[in-house]
């Protein structure tokens, strides 16, 4: 009984709610339901009240909004004379703007809390959208979505689920992509700036500064997963139509448009060619063009802030794919991709993707490119995530023809001497990189097979002094490789004076594998018809795994001629060692009767010898 007692006053507020409502949208007179109603719009109401409140108030304000003034921020607003603010019902309706942008703030809360249940969520998400698509006179509203993504950005709790909820139910119409892209080029240049004040003005609390930091970390996380989900603008062909989300979209003014041009087609050519400029405005190329700016000043202004480590590499790993195809202007990104390049390590890795197709494909100038890629040549490639691609472009970066003798021979020397100290699937890289070099610069062959020239003392006293070595020889002599490993420019390495020793020496590898690839190398790789450059991409994924995966599935040839009939059981048959037996414990009796028996023989065969000593004596 008690049970029951409790529920009632839960079962009559919900009544109370649905009275309200339906008072409020049967007449005027029940304004006053209004505000209350908005006290339910809350993260710590019930969900049953919030959504009845909920269904209520999207009713009310759908009739209505109309007919409702602009914002007290608009300039519309504004410029209103004063007989207009006096009138009653201006008051009225300027009464019920300010309560439906009190109502639109009470959704974003509950959509950005936390506690708000998933099935909540949505359906106020869904009630929320359907007031950008209308609240504006039937054009879209960017204002009140705008107000929901900064939210989201600057809200201090996760709130991934919403993000994805709104990738996936909305990112599909292409004027909620457009204004999203317009907002997270604000909100990243709001945060940019943040951060140059908080540089300035916090340079002495370590701990707020600590706290900014973790917040804009947040804020960049969550700006990242919103503008890399906002799909990219595909087929582009000029005739694709786009699915709007607001109903007087691009798609219907065109399609307006184009019917009052039919019409006019007998008036003046002035008039007729000035319609066309406006229909072309909305044509589905202008609308690919408008997209593909909005798309790059969203993602140049992401770029600028100071990403965390983790976004930083999550974003140059995907940019050469995800980003650049679709940028206005790709020779934008040179100044950021130069700058990770500049970096080293993995980030010069990661971002030499990108900064490949911008100097190939966009005609990027970058003087000290083969520099800063010599330098990325280290055992540490060798473990690396990414070293896949690498190789793969770095076969590519060394596979013009113009490339100088110097440098071909420098990164032949330096993947020569990193053999020996990488992993077999590493070597059979250097091998095929190797192998690629020597075919496609013949004048590096000398590095195969390097005598040392017929140099007189005074010969190489002179070029040492030359070089500034002054008179020290020792480096000069027969025997002693002249490459220097720890310089980091290619052209001072001297490699044209060294020789691919540690090649020949693969050729006793413990790895088979190595050892046997290795001899594709004897071949004549200046005769290009009689070969073929070796796929970095069949060798650049390999690993121990895959060496002895391809080990146990290959054919091998030759096979072993001995082998025992039957499994044995003894280290060593009996026939090996005559008079000898190998038996278990049990047998240790029989072992000493042996031995005493053999004793007492070796001491009847010493007394026969004594005696007969004694005899011949006599």
């Amino acid at each position: 009984m008690a049970s029951i007692l409790t529920q009632k006053p839960k079962k009559t507020k919900l009544k109370e709610l649905k009275a309200l409502g339906q008072q409020l949208l049967s007449s005027r007179a029940h304004i006053n339901n209004l505000p209350l109603l908005l006290t339910f719009i809350s993260p710590l109401s019930p969900p049953q009240h919030v959504l009845e409140s909920l269904l209520s108030l999207q009713s009310f304000f759908t009739a209505v909004l109309p007919d409702l003034p602009p914002s007290s921020s608009s300039t519309k607003r504004r410029r209103l004379d004063d007989s207009a603010k006096e009138d009653p019902e201006f008051i009225y309706r300027t009464w019920l703007r300010s309560k439906f942008d009190e109502f639109v703030t009470l959704l974003i809360e509950v959509l950005v809390s936390p506690d708000t249940e998933e099935a909540l969520r949505e359906i106020v998400l869904d009630s929320f959208m359907e007031f950008v698509k209308l609240g504006n006179g039937g054009r879209f509203y960017s204002a009140i979505y705008h107000k929901l993504l900064r939210s989201i950005v600057h809200s201090a709790t996760a709130v991934d689920t919403l993000s994805e909820l709104l990738a996936s139910k909305y990112f599909k119409y292409i004027d909620v992509r457009f204004f999203s892209f317009i907002s997270m080029e604000k909100l990243a240049k709001t945060l940019d700036a943040k951060d140059i004040s908080d540089d300035k003005t916090m340079g002495e609390d370590g701990d707020s500064r600590s706290q900014s930091r973790d917040s804009m970390e947040l804020s960049i996380h969550k700006i990242h997963y919103i503008i890399s989900h906002i799909p990219p603008l595909e087929g582009i062909d000029g005739k694709s139509e786009y699915e709007m989300w607001s109903g007087s979209g691009f798609s219907s003014k065109e399609e307006h448009d184009q019917k009052e041009i039919s019409k006019l087609r007998k008036s003046e050519d002035k008039q007729l060619k000035a319609d066309k400029q406006n229909s072309d405005v909305l044509s589905p190329s202008t609308i690919a063009r408008k997209m593909k700016l909005k798309f790059t000043k969203a993602w140049i202004s992401f770029l600028r802030l100071p990403l965390p480590i983790d976004i930083y590499k999550e974003v140059l790993a995907t940019l050469h794919q995800a980003v650049i195809p679709h940028l206005s202007n790709p020779i934008i990104l040179c100044d950021f991709l130069t700058r990770s390049y500049d970096i080293g390590g993995v980030v010069s890795v990661m971002a030499l993707s990108s900064l490949f197709i911008l100097m190939t494909q966009h005609g990027l100038e970058y003087p000290n490119f083969y520099e800063k890629l010599y330098a990325l040549l280290a055992p540490s490639i060798f473990m690396a995530k990414h070293r896949a691609k690498f190789f793969q472009l770095l076969d590519s970066c060394l596979k013009s023809p113009l490339l100088p003798a110097y440098l071909a021979a420098a990164f032949a020397k330096k993947l020569s001497r990193l053999a020996i100290s990488v992993p077999p699937s590493g070597a059979l890289v250097i091998i095929a990189l190797i192998h690629n070099l020597l075919r496609r610069h013949p004048s590096i062959n000398c590095l195969v097979h390097q005598e040392d020239g017929f140099e007189t003392q005074e010969d190489i006293v002179n070029k040492a002094e030359d070089s500034g070595l002054g008179t020290d020889i020792s480096r000069n002599r027969p025997g002693i490789d002249h490459f220097n490993n720890e310089e980091s420019n290619p052209i001072k390495s001297n490699a044209m004076r060294s020789s691919l020793w540690e090649i020949d020496s693969l050729r006793h590898h413990y790895c088979p594998p190595v050892s046997r690839f290795v001899l594709s190398l004897e071949n004549d790789l200046t005769v290009r018809s009689k070969t073929t450059e070796m796929d970095i991409k069949d060798f650049s994924s390999g690993s121990y795994a895959t060496i002895f995966g391809d080990e146990i599935r290959r054919r091998v040839k030759q096979v072993p001629l001995e082998f025992y009939k039957a499994t044995p059981t003894s280290l060593f048959s009996e026939s090996e060692f005559s008079g000898w037996t190998f038996k278990y414990e049990d047998g240790k009796e029989n072992d000493t009767g042996r031995e005493e028996q053999s004793m007492e023989n070796s001491s009847k065969e010493n007394d026969v010898a004594t005696k007969r000593q004694r005899i011949e004596c006599s």
